[in-house]
């Protein structure tokens, strides 16, 4: 099967990219040194600023290290990461929460070692109450018992609030921004809404930024120094 062009991570692990998303690794870790992460999600202010790759190749980071990692796919408006995967969307998070299969059904295998996703599975008609339920809350805790990290796919954050939902759950969020594509104003108003919610952001993710070709392509800004 062919793999989706955007595991970079995977496909070459020797790239300046890959090396990027091991140092944001490296620096989530040493952001909550003391506390430790269990539960992360990524967000972006608006749509297409890249959130989805860098949580996915996040993930695959982690994988690599040895940790067992599960990704999950909780933009239940418009999800991608069964696409990313090449998995069918037929179940997914929405099926466990809805009691229609149980967890070990929905959490798929991947062809990275030590990465498991739960994809979406059927669009609800409303996400926001369904990720902020108490069965939502039951089905992490359960999945925490089974797994060293869990990551979390988010919406953006000034579409919709199922991002700040999720993140009451989270020990950490990563802001991902594209540069030049957002408003700087944007930007603070997302971080603001975190903020609000009483989320741990961890840092901010500025990719595609201009620069020699001898520099990465990602940037990450610790928000707590």
């Amino acid at each position: 099967m062919q793999q989706n062009n955007t595991l970079v991570t995977l496909l070459n692990p020797k790239s300046p990219i890959s090396e990027a998303y091991r140092s944001l690794r490296t620096n989530i870790q040493f952001s909550a040194i003391d506390k430790g992460i269990k539960v992360l999600m990524a967000t972006s202010a608006l749509a297409g600023e890249g959130k989805t790759t860098t949580i996915t190749n996040l993930a695959i980071a982690y994988a690599q290290e040895g940790k067992k990692v599960l990704l999950i796919d909780g933009d239940l408006r418009r999800p991608s990461l069964h696409a990313v995967f090449q998995l069918t969307n037929r179940v997914g998070l929405t099926s466990a929460l809805f009691n229609q299969n149980i967890l070990a059904e929905v959490i798929r295998d991947t062809s990275v070692d030590h990465l498991s996703v739960i994809t979406s599975g059927p669009i609800p008609p409303n996400p926001s109450e369904i990720l902020g339920s108490q069965r939502m809350l039951a089905l992490i805790e359960e999945l925490k018992q089974e797994f060293d990290l869990i990551l979390f796919d988010t919406p953006p954050i000034l579409a919709v609030t199922d991002g700040l939902v999720i993140s009451a759950y989270c020990d950490g969020v990563v802001l991902v921004v594209h540069a030049g594509k957002v408003k700087r104003s944007l930007v603070m108003k997302a971080k603001s809404n975190l903020d609000h919610a009483k989320a741990n952001v961890l840092g901010v993710v500025l990719n595609n930024k201009s620069q020699s070709k001898h520099n990465n392509q990602y940037y990450y800004y610790n928000t707590n120094e």
